[in-house]
């Protein structure tokens, strides 16, 4: 079976996972990859880090998922949350529609947060939760979390999260 990983990454965590599962699998990989950069491939991995609720790249697989029968598909998100199951599951309702919900397995894999590496967008944003999150009454672990992450970067991605995926197309 001859596979590829597509992938989409702004701050590099996505792109650290796609290397491994490229390694991993011994297949191809493509950054930012077109229809046409998939169309000789049997299994096409895509991957991208959320950002806004949205999954940066899986357009390449979700819009054209009728142009892609046939093959095997997986998609996986990149994002610095913990990943509870309750919020993943109100995450993929969103990000993905519920034709292709079921039929296309998904994946979540923890990346990190470096606020230093932000682009001036990306900073408005973050700069706006901090600023929320600083006015809570009582914040929870996670806000605790994420509010030092402004100041000292973190990075949970593994290898070993990649297992299921592998699984799949080893």
């Amino acid at each position: 079976m001859k596979t590829i990983v597509v992938y989409k990454s702004k701050y590099g965590y996505t792109k650290k996972y796609a290397e491994w599962l490229a390694e991993s699998l011994g297949c191809d990989i493509k950054d930012n990859a077109s229809l046409a950069d998939i169309s000789d491939y049997d299994a096409v991995i895509c991957g991208g880090g959320i950002y806004a609720g949205r999954i940066n790249g899986a357009k390449l697989i979700t819009q054209n998922y009728g142009k892609l029968s046939g093959k095997r598909l997986a998609l996986f998100a990149v994002g610095s949350s913990v990943g509870r199951p309750e919020e993943l599951e109100a995450f993929w309702e969103k990000a993905l529609a519920e034709n292709i919900r079921d039929r296309i397995p998904h994946f979540y894999l923890r990346g990190g947060f470096d606020y230093g590496r932000l682009g001036i967008i990306d900073r408005l944003m973050m700069n706006m939760l901090k600023k929320m999150l600083l006015g809570k009454d009582t914040l929870t672990e996670d806000d605790k979390g994420l509010l030092a992450a402004y100041e000292t970067p973190v990075d949970f991605t593994e290898r070993k999260n990649l297992g299921e995926i592998i699984k799949m197309f080893d």
